[in-house]
C-alpha cells in the first residue's frame, strides 16, 4: 500500500495551516492510501516527525508555508521520498515555482496525488551549505538584518513588524564589506545586499534572483551595490516585477558555489534563521524529488 505524510503548521499563514489540513485530509481519506497524519507543536517536534517518518513513505506533503518546505527539506534531501506541497503560509514562494494553487489546499492535494499515481515526479536543484538546505533564496544584507530585527521584537504581530523593522534598520544601515569567491574568482565590494538564489523569489513573490532555474545545476547571487536610502526605497517595489535588474548598482553572477564573508551578518533562507556569515553554498543538482506539474517555462 501507498503511503503518504501530511505534515502540518497549523498556525501558519494565520491559521490557514489548520483548515488546509482539513481540506487535506478530506481529499487523502477518500482513497486507498495510508495516511499518517503530523502535526508539530513546534518546529523542533515537527522536524522529529519527519525524520521519523521520512524513511517509511512514498510521499510527504506539507501543508504550511516556506518555513515547513525547509524543514521538510532537510530531511527529503537525496532520498527518494517526493515532497508534495499544500501552501498554507504567507509567502508560499515554493508553490509559487511549481506552479500550485496557492488559495485552494484541496486542489493542490489533488494534484500531488494525481503526480504520485501517475509516477510523474519532477526533480528539482537544491542549495546547500554545510549540512543545511534551501530551496529558494539566501538574504545575506539589508533583508537579512531586517528579519533579524523584526525576530527580536515581541510587538506587533504580523507584517506591520517588519515594516517596522524595515524603518529602523534604514536609519542605521550603511553598506557592507563583503569577500566573495565565485567558483574561485574572488572579489571584494561593498553592497547593500547580497542574495544567493536557487529558484528566483523570496519573501512572497520578491524576485530577487530573476532568471534562477529550479533544474540548471547552477546557483545565482545578486549583489545591489551601494545606493542611497531613497533610493533603496524606490527601488523595492521593482523587486515585485524583477524589472530590478536593469538598475545601475544591480549585479548578477551563476555559478555552482560562493563563498560569502561580511562582519555582523546573520543569513535567513526560506524565510528562516540559516546561519552567520562566512558560509560557503554550493548548489546539489537534482537533490529533491517534487510531485508537481511539469514546467511548462522557466520558472
Amino acid at each position: 500500500m501507498t503511503r503518504v505524510a501530511l505534515l502540518t503548521n497549523p498556525t501558519s499563514g494565520k491559521g490557514r495551516g489548520a483548515r488546509g489540513r482539513a481540506a487535506a485530509l478530506d481529499v487523502l481519506r477518500g482513497t486507498d492510501l495510508e495516511v499518517l497524519d503530523l502535526v508539530g507543536r513546534d518546529g523542533a517536534e515537527a522536524a522529529a516527525l519527519v525524520q521519523d517518518a521520512a524513511p517509511g513513505v512514498d510521499a510527504l506533503l506539507v501543508c504550511g508555508g516556506d518555513g515547513l518546505v525547509h524543514l521538510a527539506v532537510q530531511a527529503l534531501a537525496g532520498t527518494g521520498t517526493a515532497l508534495g506541497v499544500v501552501p498554507a503560509g504567507t509567502g508560499n514562494d515554493v508553490a509559487r515555482y511549481l506552479d500550485l494553487p496557492r488559495r485552494d489546499p484541496a486542489e493542490a492535494t489533488y494534484l500531488a496525488l494525481e503526480a504520485l499515481r501517475s509516477g510523474r515526479r519532477r526533480t528539482i536543484d537544491l542549495a546547500r551549505s554545510g549540512d543545511r538546505w534551501f530551496v529558494t533564496v539566501l538574504a545575506a544584507g539589508f533583508d537579512a538584518v531586517v528579519n533579524e530585527r523584526a525576530n527580536a521584537m515581541t510587538r506587533p504581530r504580523g507584517q506591520m513588524r517588519y515594516n517596522i523593522a524595515t524603518v529602523a534598520a534604514l536609519r542605521t544601515f550603511t553598506p557592507i564589506t563583503y569577500t566573495l569567491d565565485l567558483d574561485g574568482e574572488q572579489v571584494t565590494l561593498e553592497a547593500m545586499m547580497v542574495a544567493v538564489g536557487n529558484g528566483p523569489s523570496y519573501g512572497g513573490g520578491l524576485r530577487m534572483t530573476e532568471g534562477a532555474v529550479l533544474d540548471d545545476g547552477l546557483l545565482d547571487v545578486v549583489v545591489i551595490g551601494p545606493m542611497s536610502k531613497l533610493e533603496l526605497v524606490r527601488t523595492y517595489p521593482r523587486l515585485f516585477t524583477g524589472t530590478h535588474t536593469t538598475h545601475p548598482a544591480y549585479q548578477h553572477h551563476r555559478v555552482r558555489q560562493v563563498s560569502i564573508a561580511a562582519p555582523g551578518i546573520t543569513t535567513y533562507a526560506d524565510g528562516e534563521r540559516f546561519g552567520a556569515l562566512p558560509l560557503t553554498v554550493e548548489c546539489v543538482p537534482g537533490a529533491l524529488q517534487v510531485l508537481a506539474r511539469p514546467p511548462t517555462t522557466a520558472p
